[in-house]
């Protein structure tokens, strides 16, 4: 009897093909792939036909055709067809496609779904076959067609509105939203100035630090230090001590392990789902698409036994977490190993890191908590107006944390002081700080952020967050910070009071995700035009309205039909209505030649005007990306229109400063330089100039062969010669001469590096 199982990976199939031969002893049987989805809507058409109940049409992508005949034939020769996609509603549809397809006999198909891929999890779930749940077919089905009404509808309202070949989506627009606000609040955001103060004491032959719980400004600062320096006498105040209990956390949902490997292990959201799919497909953790946080009880049996064995009995306290989302199907389990006595994978090291985090968080959901004793010292002095507070910490007992840190915490001792004891003061210092903007989102922010609203499901975060850079609407970049010159107050008794400077960087950013000009553009249009669409909470509700589909309390056709006749008829009043956008912000006038300056976005992106749009003579420039349309001043705009700027001269020779398509550079004489990466074009002098060059120059001194139609360099370096190419070192053999070496053997060094780089 031939049997065919289908499911969306090699990956998968290979490993399942083990654990089915035990289950299928004795028959002829083919594990085969369908590589994801088989068919979907027609990428250059509608292909929804809104007047007859919203049917979608379907073709078969020219990519997918050769798998789609091998399918057809293995189905063809198959007694029994066994569907084992994933158990998420992609996973359903992939399966209800299929059945299309291949045009499967309801009698010839079994459907399966497993959450594991063990033997005990696929016996299971072969013991208990079903039929395909059209309830999560047609909750997918309709996430699917309306993101197309929305998205085929919206963007050519775009093209007219705004620039050619832009693009809009339900979701990923309500992602650039959440970007675009936080990015204008931190632009308009005041920083305060103010002081924190702190202090060292000696108690007999101990020092410890204590500070001042308020922030403090400059004025009661001083009157603060001429305090100090009258008093002498210190004393405690009050001695508060206090157990706190510390939890662990739950098991890995979707959302929270991609927001926690993108903090510990800096993985970007798409790397996360990568690698736990491959986890997934090799057998090593349950499911990676889901919102449960339940454990099953085998998994909280194999969990005591680990703890037992490696931690010991008082480590371990059973919980049983509840779902948060009432949506949350309670049958799915939460990312776990599925076996806890396996620590290592036989994968990348990327993969072993994100597999031990797991290990590791599903461990601690299943130990005691962490036991931690606090004492907060208040201490005291004549006419006090702030008192200084000193606060120890020890662990009494780490519990989870033994295996999950929640942060590196060393313990904190005081002194054995009580109330009474007299204290001297040893020296007392105030840093002047400034308060900060709210944080730029990372990805892993932007998902926790998704999720408290409701925007998305599990599997929908890694792909938005992917569209809407694909789109150019944000980039995930690091930024250089500014510097600032900040105030600190030292005093102690023996040298009395004085005064410093420091140099302090501050807005460093890494990694994060900031809208670009177009970005702001096409969110403000959108956000006038369909604020509903843009809406957070209308967005939510969207994705609750799928759910209900999915649980069979919703026709998806009335939902669909709900949705699309109001927005329908408000995409044809924009286009009726709505003027085409143009945007110039006024900056202001020149005082030179009296024009106004404009801020001003077209069809090749942002860029500055001085002059009217119809004025022969105006000038424009193209502004440069770490300029905002919103924020660039009427400086820093007067600057870049009257580039290119002589700086003065060197060796007989000017120097002078442009712009051109790859950024700032410097020009002397007939030789071109690059701008240095962490400086200001708008005040940086000869002086930096001639610093710079002369760099370059010595630089290029070092160079000892290049080949420069193939961009290939043979450089003198620290440790010896080596050859750079494409921002890459690689190393020269020694006994090699590097002034002998040919283009063909500098290419042949090339690419075994790159062999050796794949390999590792």
């Amino acid at each position: 009897m031939k049997t065919l199982f289908i499911v969306e990976s090699p990956a998968k199939a290979k490993t399942l093909q083990k654990y089915l031969k035990k289950c299928f002893k004795g028959r002829d049987l083919t594990v085969a792939a369908s590589y994801g989805h088989i068919r979907d809507l027609p990428e250059k058409e509608l292909a929804v036909d809104v007047q007859n109940g919203f049917q979608p049409k379907y073709e078969i992508p020219k990519e997918k055709r050769k798998v789609v005949a091998q399918l057809r034939k293995l189905a063809k020769e198959a007694k029994e067809v066994w569907l084992a996609t994933d158990a998420d509603r992609e996973g359903e549809a992939i399966s209800w496609h299929l059945t299309q397809v291949l045009n499967l006999s309801p009698d010839l198909v079994k459907r399966i779904v497993f959450h594991e891929i063990t033997q005990q999890a696929i016996e299971e779930a072969v013991a208990a076959p079903r039929s395909i749940d059209m309830d999560l077919v047609h909750a997918q089905q309709a996430r699917r067609i309306l993101d197309r009404l929305v998205g085929y509808e919206l963007s050519p309202l775009l093209w007219r509105k705004l620039k050619q070949g832009l693009s809009a989506g339900r979701v990923q627009s309500v992602a650039v939203r959440l970007i675009v606000e936080r990015e204008r609040e931190i632009l308009s955001f005041q920083p305060q100035s103010y002081f924190s103060a702190k202090a060292q004491f000696r108690f007999q032959q101990e020092t410890f630090s204590a500070k001042i719980k308020e922030r403090l400004n400059e004025e009661q600062l001083k009157q603060l230090l001429q305090l100090l320096q009258q008093t002498t006498e210190f004393h405690i105040l009050e001695v508060e001590q206090k157990r706190s209990t510390r939890r662990p956390p739950a098991p890995f949902i979707t959302s929270t392990l991609q927001q926690e490997a993108a903090q510990r292990l800096g993985f970007p959201v798409s790397l996360t789902m990568r690698l736990a799919q491959q986890l997934y497909e090799e057998g090593y953790i349950t499911y990676m698409r889901t919102d449960s946080v339940h454990l099953s009880e085998q998994a909280h049996q194999q969990i005591k036994k680990v703890i037992y064995k490696q931690y010991g009995k008082k480590y371990y306290e059973r919980r049983d977490y509840q779902v948060k989302s009432r949506l949350a199907q309670e049958a799915h389990e939460a990312i776990r190993p599925t076996d806890m006595t396996r620590t290592q994978v036989p994968l990348s090291q990327q993969a072993q890191k994100l597999y031990t985090l797991i290990w590791r968080r599903t461990i601690a959901s299943q130990m005691a908590a962490a036991q931690i004793d606090k004492t907060i010292v208040t201490i005291t002095y004549p006419n006090a107006p702030f008192p200084f507070i000193a606060e120890g910490e020890i662990i009494r007992f780490d519990g989870f944390l033994k295996v999950y840190p929640i942060e590196q915490k060393e313990d904190i001792l005081l002194p054995p002081l009580k109330k009474g004891d007299k204290v001297t003061l040893e020296q007392f210092q105030a840093r002047q700080q400034y308060t900060k903007p709210p944080a730029r989102y990372s990805e892993g922010t932007l998902v926790r952020k998704l999720e408290q609203l409701g925007i998305g499901r599990p599997s929908t975060y890694a792909p938005i967050i992917a569209t809407i850079q694909q789109r150019g609407y944000v980039v995930k970049e690091s930024r250089e910070g500014k510097k600032r010159n900040v105030k600190i107050y030292l005093f102690s008794p023996k040298e009395g009071v004085q005064v410093k400077q420091e140099e302090e960087t501050f807005g460093t950013e890494r990694n994060k995700l900031f809208p670009t000009n177009l970005g702001m553009i096409v969110t403000d249009f959108l956000m006038e035009f369909f604020p509903d669409i843009m809406d957070y909470h209308f967005t939510a509700q969207v994705e609750e309205q799928f759910d209900k589909i999915a649980q069979g309390q919703l026709q998806w056709q009335r939902m669909l039909q709900a949705f699309y006749t109001p927005f329908h008829e408000k995409v044809e009043q924009v286009i009726r209505e709505a003027a085409r956008r143009k945007v110039a912000i006024l900056l202001g006038t020149d005082p030179r030649s009296q024009k106004p300056v404009y801020a001003c976005y077209g069809r090749f992106g942002a860029y500055l005007r001085l002059g009217e749009e119809d004025d022969p003579q105006k000038r424009t420039i193209s502004l440069p990306k770490q300029w905002n349309i919103e924020s660039i001043s009427l400086e820093e705009a007067l600057f870049l229109l009257s580039l290119p700027i002589k700086l003065g001269n060197y060796q007989d020779q000017p120097i002078t400063l442009h712009w051109g398509r790859y950024g700032f550079y410097l020009k002397h004489g007939d030789k071109t330089y690059p701008f240095p990466k962490n400086k200001n074009p708008l005040n940086f002098s000869l002086q930096d100039a001639q610093t710079w060059i002369e760099q370059q120059q010595a630089a290029k001194n070092n160079v000892i062969k290049t080949f420069e139609e193939e961009g290939i360099a043979i450089l003198k370096g620290r440790y010896g010669p080596y050859i750079r190419y494409q921002n890459r070192n690689i190393a020269i053999p020694k006994g090699k001469d590097p002034q002998s070496l040919s283009l063909q053997e500098c290419k042949s060094l090339i690419a075994a590096a790159k062999q050796k780089k794949r390999r590792r």
